[in-house]
């Protein structure tokens, strides 16, 4: 199984600068690229938050070579102000957010979020809560299959496909990954695009099973209130629905305040448009290709 490589790394430290005596979060911990460079970086405090609990363990011998500096936690973006109130952090000097899915769990068929790897049909990124996709897809109505398929991976196809996805479960239930993507890439029609028949649904489920998109909007409040002056919000995006979602927010947050309203803490758009990778990122790391970096600031 392959490790999780961590994206721009570089360019995120760079929009962090972190300073010593400085807390900062990084709140998806996965391979623990982040900590490691901000640790390496300033002598300061790093809490670490991830919903898989892989994650957290094979944090520990990070933890053990920062001891006292580096902080594991359990938990979803939306219970973030829960899990940073109960450990008694009250502000940040900085938050990195690196979205969507890592490659820990991608590479590994037990997960089940790969269609090139043959497993039990899961997704979950914590497998200790929550129902699988194969359960989901067990009860689902057909009219929520397509929105999931159409809303959440842009498929074009979402109601031919979940057509033939409740076809195929009245003869036998949908269990593995390769039983999934082969009912898929029946139900779509050939075109010569390069990504497989499968790509768009799998991420549709994956994003639907974790309710991704509501734990990011849930999450995003809570960090930037967490902000102290000057202090800044760093979030890497991998598609466009988390993207869209991020961009809306950071500038909703570096508006004015209209007229007749009390004022409040002010944010700026560091980033007016996104950082992306560099050629050679992308070359040495193929998944690194549709990120894009924002950053939001709390003006000081």
């Amino acid at each position: 199984m392959s490790g999780h490589i961590s994206v721009m790394p570089a360019e995120a430290l760079e929009q962090l600068n972190p300073r010593a005596g400085g807390v900062y979060l990084d709140g998806t911990f996965g391979g623990g690229g982040y900590s490691a460079a901000i640790l390496e970086h300033a002598d300061c405090t790093v809490w670490a938050i991830d919903r898989d609990p892989a994650a957290i363990a094979r944090g520990a011998s990070l933890a053990a070579r920062h001891p006292g500096h580096l902080h594991l936690l359990q938990g979803c973006f939306g219970d973030m102000l829960a899990l940073l109130t109960d450990a008694g952090v009250t502000t940040l000097d900085g938050v990195v957010l690196d979205l969507g899915v890592s490659s820990y769990q991608i590479d590994d068929p037990a997960r089940g979020f790969s269609f090139r790897l043959d497993g039990p049909l899961d997704m979950r990124m914590d497998p200790d809560s929550g129902e699988s996709v194969a359960d989901w897809l067990a009860h689902a109505e057909q009219h929520e299959i397509e929105r999931c398929l159409r809303d959440y991976g842009e498929e074009r196809h979402a109601r031919r496909i979940a057509r033939r996805l409740c076809d195929m479960r009245m003869r036998e239930p949908l269990r593995t990954t390769a039983q999934l993507a082969a009912v898929i890439a029946g139900a779509v029609p050939r075109s010569g695009e390069r990504i497989h028949p499968a790509t768009r649904s799998f991420q549709a489920l994956r994003i639907q099973i974790n309710d991704e998109l509501g734990e990011l909007e849930r999450a995003l409040p809570v960090l930037r209130d967490a902000l102290a002056p000057a202090g800044r919000l760093c979030a890497i995006a991998f598609h466009s629905l988390e993207d869209r979602i991020v961009k809306r927010y950071f500038r909703d947050s570096a508006r004015a305040p209209e007229f007749g309203q009390a004022p409040g803490p002010r944010f700026a758009l560091v980033t007016r448009k996104p950082i992306y990778p560099a050629e050679a990122e992308c070359a040495a790391n193929p998944r690194a290709r549709s990120a894009r970096l924002r950053v939001l600031e709390r003006a000081a």
